[in-house]
């Protein structure tokens, strides 16, 4: 509706320095390069700038796995369409009672193809606890299959992996990633969301040979 004022709900995890995303992956560290000391007296005077640092694995915060991720001639966070990450149309799927297995009847009859789906199953609450890393929900591989075959243009969940992490195969990312449909993961505040009539956006920095990035995720509502 013209006119219409729409509300932004941020769907990310800042990043700090020293958090733990995923168990066993290094901690990001950010840091200053020039801090504002430093460079005082290099401008006229009152005049100063800060320039940052981070070091940090793709997999840190909120995150896009591109198809290179999995498959070295996918697509990386450079290449990646970016209407596959952009003001997207969104469902969310209520997964919080649904158990650790996110099974693909939770899907069934919702408008599935052309949207972005997420799936809250409220795992965030755990979010920088021990807690997180252990038990956490997943999608099926028959979640991943359905999802795959009605044409979702992209998939994210609240929980610290898509996939049950004692699967080697990691069904679900190897399906949806081979059908090119980028992975959202560690979502927050999915709750907070309409079951549908929103729009997502999730967006990296679109640099060369990375397969997971972080992305500011946010919705309009």
């Amino acid at each position: 509706m013209s006119g219409a004022v729409r509300r932004v709900i941020d769907l990310s995890h800042s990043i700090e320095s020293g958090m733990t995303t995923y168990p066993g992956l290094p901690a990001p560290a950010v840091s200053d390069f020039w801090s504002r000391e430093s460079t005082r007296g290099k401008y006229a005077a009152g005049t100063t700038f800060h320039i940052g640092r981070v070091e940090m694995v793709g997999n840190t915060g909120t995150y896009v796995d591109a198809p290179f991720h999995r498959f070295a001639d996918g697509a990386d966070a450079a290449t990646l369409a970016l209407d596959r990450l952009v003001d997207l149309p969104g469902i969310v799927i209520d997964a919080g009672s649904a158990g650790r297995a996110v099974d693909a009847a939770l899907f069934a009859g919702r408008p599935i193809r052309g949207r972005a789906v997420l799936v809250c199953t409220g795992w965030d609450r755990h979010w920088r606890t021990p807690g997180y890393g252990e038990g956490h929900p997943f999608l099926t591989r028959a979640a991943a299959e359905l999802l795959a075959r009605e044409g979702a243009v992209l998939v994210g969940i609240d929980s610290l992996n898509i996939d049950d992490t004692a699967d080697g195969t990691r069904p679900a990312h190897t399906l949806l990633l081979a059908a090119g449909i980028p992975i959202l993961e560690h979502l927050t505040a999915l709750s907070q969301l309409p079951a549908e009539g929103f729009r997502l956006h999730a967006a990296p920095a679109p640099i060369a040979g990375m397969g997971s990035f972080p992305v500011r995720a946010y919705a309009l509502v």
